[in-house]
């Protein structure tokens, strides 16, 4: 696994103190994008949580999944959350260690008070101390919240910085932008209301890994809650490592309703991965689970069509101009803007979030906009798939034959890749290992690449016959 150190820098560590009379939870920036370019430590609100004991609950469930591992928990973790600013909204991100839980708190409009929310995305100091003091809030302790400097610190900037040093693997980026097409495809399953939501989830396991080895757990609606199920039935949610929901308990007095969403599936269908939403007072908390403990997100393969093509890439940058941290990114009003079709601008958006640039919102259905504070393009000239699809179109080692490619991998074996209505099946034993589960396989993958240059020629050469005649 690439891993390589980054460094973020604050003015001082994130505090929470008292103030005239009141308390004051400073949340300090790190370098991060803004609408008038890059700036060192950005500022994206300053006012009053309407519920104070809420949301330092759920912002320390959010830290919690930061420095979690939930599969090898012997290894060390601790990854400073994202936040991004989107006009109406303050969104806090994570990522655990090893890649398989990404959290999202949404403090919405009526969570907040008293200020205007600004527009970016930077990571935030949450330290140790901080962690002890916010658990320590009462639920009647006004609580004013500011997410960068103070004004008087914005122009004196020549103080000392809080520097630290973290290990960034590659797989944990390309986590965030496999976890956000995945979610593209939930819908609502299941909602329980909050009493409901505490009994289910306060009975749920927490046997660690010794829990996860047992296999995957499904659910169904049944009534106000849910039932267990042993297998995959139609209407099932899958429940992969049920102990990786434990951030949720720090919320879970707090909750109004529990929102489950996941994919379609049919009898039999193998382990996917779910999102767990806790519904708050003025914010949303929600947990996206891989689809097996020792499985994180990184390896899904979601992102690997989109990026395969010349096309998206394209549209990716005509898309990222439009973009402009909205907290819902409309396909419709982006492909009228565009003169794209909804399919490409779908795809650009894909290939964006493969950058970090936006992210899905289950509850609202809908893309969001955001820049992840990270050297992220990266991930697309470290994916493996992609990277050896490539070489062997260099190569010239593909040969398509109407719905029949071949493709000479490296050590001389042919395999074939069939295309059974649009689905490139393959006689590699990736595709006899996952069917289809974890995104194509670098021959499926080659051969797709070869069609789409095809295509694009054959367009390339009606257009010049068009314009001759």
């Amino acid at each position: 696994m690439t891993r390589s150190l980054q460094a973020v820098a604050y003015r001082r560590p994130s505090v929470l103190e008292s103030a005239a009379g009141r308390q004051v939870l400073g949340l300090e920036t790190s370098r991060g994008a803004t609408p008038t370019g890059v700036k060192d430590h950005p500022q994206f609100f300053a006012g009053f949580l309407t519920s104070p004991q809420v949301a330092s609950a759920a912002l320390l469930a959010v830290a919690d999944v930061a420095a979690a591992r939930y599969y090898q928990q012997q290894l060390r973790a601790s990854l400073d959350p994202v936040v991004t600013g989107n006009g109406d909204r303050l969104r806090f991100e994570s990522f655990s260690g090893c890649c398989g839980v990404y959290a999202r708190l949404d403090v919405l409009e009526p969570g907040l008070d008293g200020g205007e929310v600004g527009h970016g995305t930077t990571n935030v100091d949450v330290n140790n101390p901080l962690r002890e003091a916010l658990s320590r809030i009462g639920s009647d302790d006004p609580l004013h919240l500011r997410v960068g400097p103070e004004e008087l610190a914005v122009t004196t900037m020549d103080g000392p910085v809080v520097e630290k040093k973290v290990p960034l693997p590659d797989r944990w980026l390309r986590g965030f932008a496999e976890a956000q097409v995945i979610a593209a495809g939930f819908d609502l399953r299941a909602e329980l209301s909050a009493a409901d939501a505490v009994r289910f989830l306060r009975a749920l396991p927490r046997g660690g890994a010794r829990a996860a080895s047992t296999g995957p757990r499904w659910v169904v609606p049944s009534g106000n809650t849910l039932r267990p199920t042993t297998r995959a039935v139609p209407g099932a949610v899958c429940l992969p490592g049920p102990e990786r929901l434990i951030a949720l308990q720090r919320v879970l007095r707090h909750a109004t309703a529990l929102r489950v969403y996941g994919p379609a599936v049919t009898g039999g269908a193998a382990a996917t991965a779910s999102a767990w939403e806790v519904v708050l007072p003025g914010m949303r908390l929600t947990l996206t689970l891989s689809p097996d403990s020792s499985r994180g997100f990184s390896g899904e393969g979601g992102v690997l069509d989109a990026l395969a093509t010349d096309e998206a890439a394209e549209d990716a940058e005509l898309i990222s101009v439009l973009l402009a941290w909205e907290p819902r990114v409309d396909v419709a009003d982006l492909a009228s803007a565009s003169g794209l079709t909804p399919e490409r601008v779908r795809a650009a958006l894909i290939r964006l979030g493969t950058s970090g640039r936006v992210g899905y919102d289950t509850a609202e259905a809908a893309y969001f906009h955001r820049e992840l504070p990270y050297d992220a393009e990266r991930v697309e000239r470290h994916n493996p798939r992609l990277r050896s699809a490539r070489a062997l179109v260099a190569a010239g080692a593909v040969a398509l034959d109407g719905a029949l490619g071949t493709v000479t991998a490296e050590d001389g074996h042919v395999h074939r890749v069939r295309d059974e209505a649009g689905v490139l099946s393959c006689s590699c034993l990736w595709w006899a290992k996952y069917r289809g589960g974890r995104g194509p396989c670098k021959h499926a993958l080659a051969v797709r690449m070869v069609r789409r240059g095809d295509a694009a020629a054959e367009r390339d050469m009606a257009r010049v016959e068009a314009d001759a005649r």
